[in-house]
């Protein structure tokens, strides 16, 4: 299945969610899980983003779904784009 990183940040009224109940991180996990897709990674990062999935999901349109429905929270802003391996690019500058 297709790879994708999902970069999200949160929104005041993420960062007074996850405040109050941190383990809102995790049920919020099992919804995306619930969506078809599967978290391959997870991190808590600083910078301009607060965390950076790694994710595998079927196909764009699901990971488009997904990014909708968070973003449609108010909680986070989602950022997704497409990954693939090195090789995987390499076989595909080959042809």
């Amino acid at each position: 299945m297709p790879i994708y990183i999902m970069m999200t940040k949160l929104t005041d009224e993420g960062r007074k969610t996850i405040k109050k109940k941190p383990d809102r991180i995790k049920e919020v996990n099992k919804e995306v899980e619930a969506m078809g897709i599967k978290i391959l990674a997870q991190y808590a990062i600083m910078g301009p983003y607060d965390f950076l999935n790694i994710l595998e999901a079927p196909d764009n349109a699901t990971v488009t779904k997904l990014s909708v429905e968070l973003g449609s929270r108010g909680t986070v802003i989602p950022s997704t784009f497409p990954a693939l391996t090195v090789d995987e690019l390499i076989e595909a500058l080959k042809k």
